[in-house]
């Protein structure tokens, strides 16, 4: 059944379609790209596949930046199979975006030749054409199987309701308040979720220019602010509760959004907030882990930029130093060395972006201390030197 379903998929759209489980593992065909397999890749098909369920549909979904993929979920009565992926397509033949997607597979654990061939093997798609390509899958397979998902058919006609609900709701914000984009914020998190920091940013900008225009008054804009802060934090404690210390530090937040004074300084406090709200979120990933690597985790993304220990890992997660460097290794695909050199390298693009400060200044501002380190360590995961990253004028 599959193999049918798949010669026809390749036939319509040139794509290659793949079989995943209930955990997100790609198990058909057998001979995918390694890339496809790494925790990062199984999470995120993990979690849209519950995605997909619960809204009874189709859904498409962000794998790495620039990088775009769907899955249908496979549904036999009220059990649930499996899914289909549709593949992964680039939405625009740019260098710079392969060069970012290479750099985010290296970053979630996987061999730079690797990430290379996968990406520059990719098919360049246009994002109108997506949402049929889904569709026409979706009523194949199950043409094909003979299947009748009725877990999906009742949870689309709940989530459909929920939906209506939520338009009147959003109809009569608008009325009020004119056109703020609040389909931007889901956005927002989905780029959030996959690291791309540029069209995060980019995102947010977007969204403070809304505020800004269409309700001036700093009272007004600072009340935006804060409701969309709460809508990422929310959203992301929905999805995982071991993000839950977003919550002690979304305070903070709200009480240096309270206190701005204006438009710039408010811009100011809002980056902050977002680079901080980045790091947590795309570290911890999208997929529940151990309470105990989610305590880890969230210790390494609070104290990065000082010296950490495994020790002090271990004591945070309350486990011993063997266990939990397993148990990262697991969840996250990187050992705890690699996740904390990770976002020393991401604060040193902020800084190399936003700042003149020299290089050696930066190694010491985000940990490094030593600045042939910092460049050693810049150029394995972004592919390229502090220097010639700021040359390159790759603004974020």
């Amino acid at each position: 059944m599959f193999n049918s379903v798949a010669k026809d998929y390749l036939q319509q759209c040139g794509l290659q379609l793949c079989l995943s489980d209930c955990e997100g593992r790609i198990v058909m065909p057998e001979n995918m790209s390694p890339v496809e397999n790494l925790p990062a890749m199984c999470h995120l098909r993990f979690h849209n596949l519950n995605e997909a369920v619960r809204w009874g549909e189709s859904h498409i979904f962000f794998v790495a930046p620039g990088i775009m993929s769907w899955l249908v979920p496979l549904v036999d009565g009220v059990e649930v199979k499996g899914g289909l992926c549709g593949g992964c397509i680039l939405l625009e033949d740019d260098p710079q975006s392969i060069h970012t997607a290479v750099n985010y597979f290296v970053g979630e654990g996987g061999r730079r030749k690797d990430a290379e061939a996968f990406v520059r093997g990719l098919h360049v798609f246009e994002q109108e054409r997506v949402r049929p390509v889904v569709d026409a899958l979706y009523e194949s397979f199950y043409q094909y199987s003979g299947w009748k998902p009725l877990k999906l058919m009742r949870n689309r006609d709940r989530m459909l309701q929920q939906r209506q609900i939520a338009e009147e709701i959003h109809q009569r914000k608008v009325e009020q308040n004119r056109a703020y984009p609040y389909d931007d914020e889901r956005i927002l998190l989905s780029l959030i979720r996959v690291g791309d920091r540029a069209g995060a940013r980019k995102m947010f900008n977007k969204m403070l220019a809304a505020m800004f225009l269409y309700s001036p008054k700093p009272v007004v804009v600072r009340a935006r602010a804060i409701e969309m802060m709460g809508y990422l934090v929310r959203t992301a404690v929905e999805d995982s509760p071991l993000s839950e210390p977003l919550l002690e530090r979304h305070m903070k937040w709200i009480e240096q959004i309270v206190e701005t004074h204006d438009f710039d300084d408010l811009c100011n406090v809002l980056r902050e907030a977002l680079d901080d709200f980045m790091n947590s979120i795309f570290l911890q990933g999208v997929s529940p882990v151990s309470p105990a690597v989610g305590k880890a985790l969230d210790y390494i993304t609070a104290n990065y930029t000082e010296p950490i220990a495994l020790e002090d890992i271990a004591a945070a997660a309350g486990l011993s130093t063997f266990r939990i460097a397993h148990l990262l290794k697991e969840a996250t695909g990187k050992t705890a060395l690699q996740n904390i050199h990770y976002l020393r390298v991401q604060e040193a693009r902020r800084l190399l972006e936003e700042t003149d400060l020299s290089c050696t200044d930066i190694a010491y501002e985000t940990g490094f201390g030593d600045q042939s380190y910092f460049i050693k360590q810049f150029k394995k995961w972004m592919g390229i030197t502090p220097a010639k990253y700021r040359k390159s004028g790759r603004v974020r």
